[in-house]
């Protein structure tokens, strides 16, 4: 009899298989961080022996979600600035507190991101900030997968003197990684507006060489393409295009002001698209033609963007509302089903982080999962599962988050870190953001509405 390190035992396990298998009263056997097999559970324990067995009862199990696009650290500047312009919201806001930054203020805002997607349900994320070495050791201390790399940029950053150290920075963290199971890293150029031509040249040389996956907002605005037109006469899918970026694997985030030839172009590239239904929304940028690109074959992940602009790390919450904002905005109720949007929070995420290895539970898959406990209220009853996850589940309702079949969260507790005392950490946190921003050190007191 075949020998595996864990059996997983649950009421339902959602496969996301090529078939996409809903199978009742199954079992899932990992052994080396890997599915060895799924089936159902009286098959699964005659034909393998296992070190541990763990049973969840009555729970769903599905694949982790995938976070096509984010800024785990921007956890630290939730709540700072909204319902602002995006421009507005970046130069008045965001970039003025970010230019004080510090590796370990950085650190310890994304290890509070990562126990947030951890908490709900989220496995492997695809990142973009500045100190990401920091940010790599706080995924390292969390446990899940990271795809990340230094944002570049024409102008200083905290972090970076110029785009020539925050290129050094990432070649330096791909050497540091090679080979890391769960940290991989990509080029990431911030935008085609915060850099020049010569420095995307730069970025898809290094990508090219070091054979990085580039990760870039691109097409995020109305405003973007107008700056784009006005500083190059060509269009950011254009520009991307001439410059050889899309030569390459890579994930575009937002792409909400697209041309359908420019999709024809990303599809024929086999681009890969961070669709962010939240940030979209909050910013008034826009709403991406998420059907129109599935509809040509696009591989369509999702993403939260940073806690800044959503301000949420939630996968459930992403899912239901790019299932609901496709239906309003496309007046179309059959839009974006619920097993499409699905698809994108697992199989399209797995194409955004370029890891074959993640979005399905199947044999030779990571044995990267996550457990809901259906006796929820707001579970009950159940006739469709991914309806269910999709459209009912809020992540609140998450009892297990595993990686390569290790355990990071389970029950309110997280294996591989005190959260207690990053909550603590986090209260300094906020006294520096405060600072930095021009705030005062405590908020004024709410009127007294007697007086009003």
């Amino acid at each position: 009899m075949p020998h595996c390190h864990t059996l997983v035992h649950a009421a339902l396990i959602l496969t996301q298989d090529p078939q996409r298998r809903i199978l009742e009263n199954a079992s899932l056997a990992i052994e080396q961080g890997r599915v060895a097999a799924v089936g159902p559970r009286d098959e699964i324990l005659a034909a393998w022996e296992a070190e541990r067995e763990l049973d969840l009862g009555n729970m769903l199990v599905l694949p982790g979600l995938v976070n096509a696009h984010t800024h785990a650290a921007m956890t630290l500047l939730r709540g700072l600035a909204d319902d602002m312009p995006l421009m507005d919201w970046l130069k008045r806001r965001i970039f003025p507190v970010e230019q004080r930054l510090t590796p370990e203020i950085v650190r310890l805002g994304s290890l509070m991101g990562y126990a947030e997607m951890l908490r709900t349900g989220t496995t492997a994320c695809v990142d973009m900030y500045l100190f990401e070495e920091a940010v790599f050791q706080a995924a390292h201390t969390a446990g899940l997968r990271c795809l990340g790399g230094e944002a570049v940029f024409a102008f200083p950053s905290a972090a970076c003197a110029g785009p020539s150290e925050a290129l050094a920075a990432t070649r330096a963290l791909a050497e540091m990684y090679a080979g890391h199971e769960r940290l991989r890293v990509a080029v990431n150029p911030h935008s085609v507006y915060t850099t020049t031509p010569e420095i995307l040249r730069d970025c898809r040389a290094l990508a090219a060489e070091c054979s990085l996956p580039l990760h870039i907002h691109l097409s995020e605005t109305r405003e973007e393409t107008a700056i784009c037109l006005k500083a190059h006469n060509k269009r950011p899918v254009a520009l991307c295009r001439d410059l050889g970026l899309l030569d390459l694997p890579c994930t575009l985030a937002h792409t909400v002001d697209v041309e359908p030839d420019e999709l024809d172009l990303l599809a024929a590239r086999g681009a890969v698209i961070a669709h962010n239904p939240s940030s979209n929304m909050k910013l008034a940028s826009g709403v991406a033609p998420a059907p129109a690109m599935l509809a040509r074959g696009l591989a369509v992940g999702l993403g939260t963007d940073g806690p800044a602009s959503n301000n949420q790390l939630n996968m459930f919450s992403e899912m239901a509302r790019a299932a609901l904002l496709h239906k309003l905005a496309g007046g179309d109720p059959t839009l974006l089903p619920a097993a499409s949007v699905l698809d994108m929070a697992t199989l399209g995420g797995a194409a955004a982080m370029h890891d074959p290895r993640l979005g399905s539970l199947a044999a030779g898959q990571a044995a990267d999962c996550i457990a809901l406990d259906l006796a929820a209220p707001n579970l009950q009853p159940l006739y469709n599962a991914a309806s269910q996850v999709v459209y009912a589940a809020t992540g609140m309702e998450v009892r297990m988050t595993m990686v390569a079949g290790e355990i990071l969260y389970q029950d309110g507790r997280y294996s591989r870190f005190d959260y207690e005392a990053l909550c603590r950490e986090m209260s300094a946190v906020r006294r520096f953001v405060r600072r930095a921003a021009g705030l005062p050190e405590k908020a004024p007191a709410s009127p007294d509405p007697a007086r009003a």
